[in-house]
């Protein structure tokens, strides 16, 4: 989505609105980088006192995090997202765990039964994207493959509520998917996905959930 010029008032809402248009189109995922104060001048045409009075908005609403000397990172995608992360920033992990299973296990479940072709494309590019950001020895990089994996399962469950819902936790997990990494990726904790889109692509309900509950720690898949 290409930033348009900002021609109404006031010039801070209408910046605002197309800031967040940016972050919950998916332009600016989760974990990037947005342009810079002096780049959104240019793009917008506007000054950079609106220019900062919106980035700041967001940052308060909890869709943008400022790191002094580093930039400005999208944090979540909606407010409500935000206000997830801040509302669980300092939960019991193990009980993130929990959740993590609830919902994934089910997402899997019903994604086996509702699976389109077109899904299972998208979930074996995603499971490819995964193992390349394992490879490559960041962190960060798996940490948001896996959560896009795993955003794809549910989004293969047609279901926009449950959809919805798990995208507004998406920080949530994140946050316990870095917890659960570590600050390096150790070949002794992998743990592969294959097996959830097998059981995806075969329609099988019961392995499914199982498979993306052993991914997480939760129970153990049955052979």
């Amino acid at each position: 989505m290409a930033l348009s010029t900002t021609r109404r008032t006031p010039l801070s809402d209408q910046v605002i609105a197309q800031l967040r248009a940016q972050i919950t189109s998916g332009e600016w995922p989760v974990g990037a980088r947005i342009p810079t104060e002096a780049e959104l001048v240019e793009q917008l045409g506007v000054a950079r006192n609106t220019v900062r009075e919106a980035v700041r908005a967001l940052a308060h609403n909890g869709l943008l995090d400022i790191r002094q000397g580093s930039g400005t990172y999208v944090l979540a995608t909606s407010e409500l997202a935000g206000v997830m992360h801040r509302r669980f920033a300092d939960a019991d992990q193990s009980e993130v765990a929990e959740l993590r299973a609830s919902l994934e296990m089910s997402a899997a479940g019903l994604a086996a039964v509702r699976r389109g072709e077109r899904d299972l494309e998208l979930l074996a590019a995603a499971l490819d994207r995964r193992d390349l950001a394992w490879h490559s020895g960041d962190p960060e990089a798996f940490v948001q493959a896996d959560a896009a994996f795993h955003q794809a399962v549910v989004a293969a469950a047609h279901n926009d509520v449950f959809a919805a819902v798990y995208a507004d936790l998406g920080e949530v997990m994140r946050a316990h998917l870095r917890h659960d990494v570590g600050p390096e990726l150790v070949a002794e904790r992998y743990v592969g996905h294959d097996g959830i889109l097998d059981a995806i692509r075969a329609g099988d309900a019961q392995r499914a959930s199982l498979e993306a509950g052993r991914a997480i720690g939760a129970c153990r898949a049955e052979s």
